[in-house]
């Protein structure tokens, strides 16, 4: 009986120490295709920054959205 016991503490001290269950080890779950990082842009304007897909280009920078590029448009004139 004393064997059966050591050997069941034996055996649940290897599995502990093995980590339990088997962990997932490939990494976090993927997202769907589109999910890739997106690259956060500064606004010329207020600071504001934003993913570089939804940032609008203009003289001067990149914007959050059309107000801020018309304003900092009319504020900073062209040549």
């Amino acid at each position: 009986m004393k064997l059966l016991i050591l050997l069941l503490a034996v055996g649940a001290l290897v599995w502990l120490l093995r980590g339990g269950t088997r962990r997932n080890v490939s990494g976090p779950p993927r997202g769907a295709a589109g999910d890739a990082p997106q690259s956060m842009l500064r606004c010329a304007q207020c600071g504001l920054h934003i993913p570089g897909n939804e940032a609008l280009p203009g003289r001067g920078g990149v914007f959050c959205g059309e107000a801020h590029r018309a304003l900092y448009e009319k504020e900073h004139p062209g040549p």
